[in-house]
């Protein structure tokens, strides 16, 4: 089966086109944008939540954009096992959805945050990670967030922990995980969380900054490549 992306596209969405370039011009998949009014996911196998500022970031980021029609739409296809993607602000309307567990927080430093960094992969045995080499200790990707400071209570930090639901944290090139590099004050240097079921994926760092040779830096297909090859094997 060749995979179908609906990339979401909220008022304030600002990397909506960087996904739908990444999926349709680098990868040669077949991509279509869905508006946030409708409730059609146009038969999409794959659902990207895009960053930017949805809605303006208005009371919480991702507090208005999960009420977005569409959202009815993703909430139902993510439970029936659909394998949805939030990058950046896609990510915090995952946790106002309940799609994924905890919050996000204003930047520990109070300041907006634009840099790449370096994600250890601390699961590689799921359908967004599948493809990143074993012998690659860290990718490198762009953050660009103010509000990206992940928290949650102990005990579901306990319950991230025990089923191997943080994927990316925050480290140096070789993986090694530090408070030091950690650019917003994220608990455990979370950098992205997966559901219990595997086939929700939310991330702060954006992999789509991170896939044409041209910028320098291409560790950011290897989250698309993943999800691709997980659907046509």
């Amino acid at each position: 089966m060749k995979p179908k992306f609906g990339v979401v596209v909220f008022p304030g969405s600002n990397c909506d086109h960087d996904a739908y370039y990444v999926i349709k011009k680098i990868l040669g998949h077949d991509v279509t944008f869905l508006w946030h009014k409708e409730n059609n996911l146009d038969n999409a196998n794959v659902i990207i939540l895009p960053g930017g500022f949805s809605y303006g970031d208005y009371l919480r980021t991702g507090a208005i954009a999960r009420f977005s029609p569409i959202m009815n739409s993703v909430i139902n296809f993510a439970n029936k096992g659909g394998i949805v993607i939030g990058i950046c602000n896609g990510f915090q309307i995952l946790l106002e959805a309940g799609l994924l567990p905890g919050v996000m927080l204003r930047n520990i430093s109070l300041q907006f945050v634009c840099k790449d960094v370096y994600l250890s992969t601390e699961n590689r045995d799921t359908l967004f990670t599948n493809e990143i080499p074993s012998e690659k200790k860290a990718i490198k990707v762009p953050v660009a967030h103010g509000e990206g400071n992940y928290f949650a209570t102990e005990d579901v930090l306990k319950e991230l922990q025990d089923n191997n639901q943080i994927v990316f944290r925050y480290s140096d090139s070789n993986g090694i995980v530090s408070e030091e590099f950690n650019p917003n004050g994220s608990l455990l240097n979370i950098a992205g969380i997966i559901n219990k079921k595997g086939n929700v994926l939310g991330m702060m760092p954006h992999p789509e900054r991170a896939c044409d040779s041209v910028l320098g830096k291409t560790d950011g297909q290897y989250i698309f490549k993943s999800i691709i090859n997980y659907l046509t094997n």
